[in-house]
């Protein structure tokens, strides 16, 4: 839209059907959003209007609430749905509070989608080869890469945490600083429009699919979450003596009563499983522990002050609101309803028939399309809608046959 009529207040609309899209572009059938395809109208938030600092040309990027020409949001919106589940919080007198960390890795061009990534060549004429993790060494050359990125970043209002090289060639991590859960999103979404646009300025590729290359740790978006009371900002997780109080409690067990059924909304790709089929720091499991990466739930070495839970299964190419809305809403569903988790777990263990969750995108979808949880959470139209476009990707998956099939069984009997 010109600027000028952004500023005069022109509607912009656009047809129903476009929020159940599917990653190639197709749409499923029009009964899952309305037969007659009808507009919904976007309306801008005025907190989340940015000026691209990245682009020759002026231009502005407005975050939008997708709302039905009534008025109410619509469900078919990942944004409104997140804001749906901040507002089942507040009528409560609570407020949840998350953080998110993001990792991702930095490429070479990649112009053929049959070979593998690459990292960059760097300073000393050589690619990464993996053993950089957590390293201060600038030897990649991504220097002029990450310093504009920074800059964008403030530009853009987004205040970051920490920076750091991950475990894999080539990957890195960002921790956004922890607040309101739809800012969080909407700087999680910023973040990750800001790195693909920045890479492109410097030759570069940033990927944030789940498991962009084998043998190596794949890339999560992992989900700090407390609650504090509306007011006077206190964590509802410990009580005065810094002890965990029984919302803590109830919370994790909410988390655990969802995260089978909610798996396709936090893994919601096909890549989204080769990353978890490889459980090392990217644990597959409901379970919950203090301080053990191996768990699905973490719960992370702090003050009482500062007490969270982290899930730890989203990946990086997990929809930052629906990741988060599905996650607040299973905990809030636990307070609700006082659920009990099972016993924390340390060391080494084996995963509770109980506590696993599905192993690939069709078992995710299948559990969801039978989940009276998630259709009481999210709505019947959002889920079957979500599963028909999931469906639609899974399906144009199996119709094409892999390397790894032609390699291993062309010579099968």
């Amino acid at each position: 839209m010109t600027a000028e009529g952004f500023l005069e207040g022109r509607r912009l609309q656009m047809a129903r059907g476009v929020l159940l899209q599917c990653i190639m572009g197709g749409y499923p059938p029009s009964r899952f959003y309305g037969s007659d395809d009808g507009d919904l109208a976007l309306v801008a938030d005025l907190k989340q209007i940015h000026r691209l600092p990245w682009s020759e040309q002026p231009r502005a990027l407005a975050i939008c609430d997708a709302d039905e020409l009534t008025g109410e949001s619509s469900r078919l919106s990942t944004r409104g749905q997140l804001k749906h589940v901040i507002a089942r919080y507040a009528a409560l007198g609570l407020a949840p509070v998350v953080a998110t960390e993001l990792e991702f890795f930095v490429f070479a061009p990649n112009p053929d989608p049959t070979q593998p990534f690459q990292p960059p060549m760097g300073l000393d004429g050589r690619r990464e080869d993996g053993h950089s993790a957590f390293s201060i060494s600038s030897n990649n050359g991504l220097r002029p890469f990450f310093k504009e990125v920074y800059a964008c970043m403030a530009a853009l209002g987004l205040p970051r945490d920490t920076f750091m090289h991950e475990m894999g060639v080539s990957q890195f991590e960002i921790n956004l600083l922890h607040g309101d859960p739809l800012l969080l999103a909407d700087q999680t979404f910023l973040f990750k429009h800001l790195l693909k646009e920045v890479a492109l300025k410097h030759g570069l590729t940033v990927v944030c699919m789940a498991k962009p290359l084998a043998h190596t740790p794949g890339s999560s978006m992992h989900i700090h979450q407390s609650i504090v009371e509306l007011g006077s900002g206190r964590n509802v997780f410990s009580d005065e003596a810094g002890e965990p109080t029984a919302a803590f409690r109830h919370f994790i067990g909410g988390q655990q009563a969802g995260m089978a059924d909610f798996t396709a909304l936090f893994a919601p790709n096909v890549n989204s499983y080769q990353r978890l089929c490889h459980p090392y720091a990217s644990p597959n499991n409901a379970c919950w522990s203090h301080d053990n990466r191996s768990a699905g739930l973490r719960i992370p070495a702090s003050s009482p002050a500062a007490r969270r839970v982290e899930n730890r299964l989203p990946g990086a190419d997990a929809n930052p609101y629906l990741a988060i809305a599905a996650s607040l809403a299973a905990g809030l569903y636990g307070i609700e309803n006082r659920l009990e988790p099972s016993a924390a777990i340390q060391g080494e263990f084996q995963v509770p028939d109980n506590l696993s969750l599905p192993c690939t995108l069709h078992a995710a979808l299948e559990r969801l399309k039978r989940s009276h949880l998630a259709k009481e959470l999210f709505g019947t139209e959002f889920i079957e809608g979500y599963i028909a476009s999931k469906t639609m990707e899974l399906t144009s998956f199996f119709d094409e046959i892999t390397p790894w099939e032609r390699r291993v069984l062309a010579a099968q009997a």
